[in-house]
């Protein structure tokens, strides 16, 4: 058992400074304490008036900095991390202060090594100073992050903004169908998508619908999302069938994405003249067709998730969207959205809540399954995206 100890703990040391002792150099350490200090400084410091504190006394200035970094820094955290933080501070505050122990002489050297001077100055317990720089090297470091992840953060709500204007937005009117769908990711960027192309020059006027889900969640799956949004419309121009383009388009991914990566796409062909619907189900939810007599049936797959196997094929499958007849597109996330207790929303909750509004426009459902689906989570934040698209032939 101590031979196993023995062996053990070594390599756990290794592993914690293996890093350390190779990539860490005096120059990287100079960087937190000049250009990483300052651009960290500058971020929170943004607002403040420098020509107003050039006409203030030095010692003046450098407590208008320090409050301005510290109003700015607890103000971006959350209420409760902030109240965490501040309750720290004042812990840390109070046990400085009990090791002090009253007024002293101190033999202060003054001209020569041979010449002391003493004067009256405060006492403290051994180990106070060190206690005091570990408090403001770790309020640094905290400093640092918070900075760090907030530049993040404004980044990624840019690239939020950018991901939100590839997808469609408003409804859509092809012959007597409407067409709406929204988006909720799960975090500031997510991997669900939907989209309605109206095919160019097409005679029969006939429109696109698709939406999918890429595994995962965040800025990884944001970006294999816009680049299947890209290489998709790009195979449409070419006005290939429904099978043949889910075919190319699973090649494509299969090339250019990590082989831990796959996709689910329902790619829809939508007939406005005749509400004939051609689709290919790659591995995503199965869209619910209600029908006017309030029948449903469901879309179900006719091949596996884009990008596992480069050579899949896909089979395609023909319906008819009738007068009256509403057409539900939804990701996994609708479905497996659990409240507290750890019960799903589930197609049944989707079904039963498409049935009682089922009369509502496509621009009225999408966002009320939405918000039914946070009414059962009884939560604002979700674990995974959600994406509603709705084709309503009236």
């Amino acid at each position: 058992m101590n031979t196993t100890s023995e062996r053990t703990r070594p390599n756990w040391f290794d592993a914690f400074t293996r890093d350390l002792a190779r990539d860490v150099t005096a120059d990287d350490l100079g960087r937190l304490f000049t250009h990483d200090t300052r651009e960290a400084y500058r971020f929170f410091s943004r607002g403040l008036d420098e020509d107003r504190l050039s006409r203030e006394p030095w010692w003046r200035r450098q407590l208008l900095r320090t409050r301005q970094v510290f109003v700015a820094f607890t103000l971006k955290l959350s209420p409760a991390r902030r109240s965490l933080y501040l309750i720290s501070l004042v812990v840390a505050l109070i046990g400085v202060l009990k090791l002090y122990r009253g007024w002293s002489m101190v033999s202060v050297p003054f001209g020569t090594p041979f010449f002391n001077v003493a004067v009256v100055a405060p006492q403290w317990a051994d180990g106070t100073l060190a206690l005091l720089v570990s408090i403001v090297l770790v309020n640094l470091l905290v400093l640092l992050e918070v900075a760090d992840r907030l530049s993040l953060k404004g980044e990624l709500e840019v690239a939020r903004e950018i991901q939100l204007a590839m997808l469609p937005t408003g409804t859509y009117t092809a012959g007597t169908a409407e067409i709406c769908g929204v988006t909720r990711p799960a975090n500031t960027v997510g991997g669900d998508f939907y989209d309605v192309l109206p095919l160019v020059n097409d005679p029969e006027e006939r429109v696109i619908v698709t939406i999918g889900d890429v595994a995962g969640k965040g800025s990884p799956a944001a970006l294999l999302m816009a680049l299947l949004l890209a290489v998709l419309r790009t195979l449409v121009d070419e006005k290939l069938e429904a099978r043949a383009l889910v075919a190319r388009l699973n090649t494509q991914i299969c090339r250019h994405t990590p082989g831990s990566r796959f996709i689910t796409l329902f790619y829809g062909l939508y007939t406005p003249a005749t509400g004939e619907l051609t689709y290919v189900n790659a591995g995503q939810n199965p869209p619910l067709l209600r029908r006017a007599d309030g029948s449903i049936e469901r879309l179900g797959g006719t091949g596996i998730a884009l990008g596992m196997f480069e050579g899949s094929t896909y089979d395609a499958v023909t319906t008819t969207v009738h007068h009256g007849d509403l057409l539900v597109l939804y990701s996994d996330g609708v479905t497996e959205a659990e409240n507290p207790a750890g019960q799903p929303f589930e197609e049944s909750g989707l079904e039963r809540f498409v049935a009682a509004r089922g009369a509502d426009s496509p621009a009225t459902l999408a966002p009320a399954i939405l918000q039914a689906v946070a009414a059962h989570a009884r939560d604002s934040r979700f674990t995974d995206d959600l994406t509603v698209l709705i084709l309503k032939r009236t």
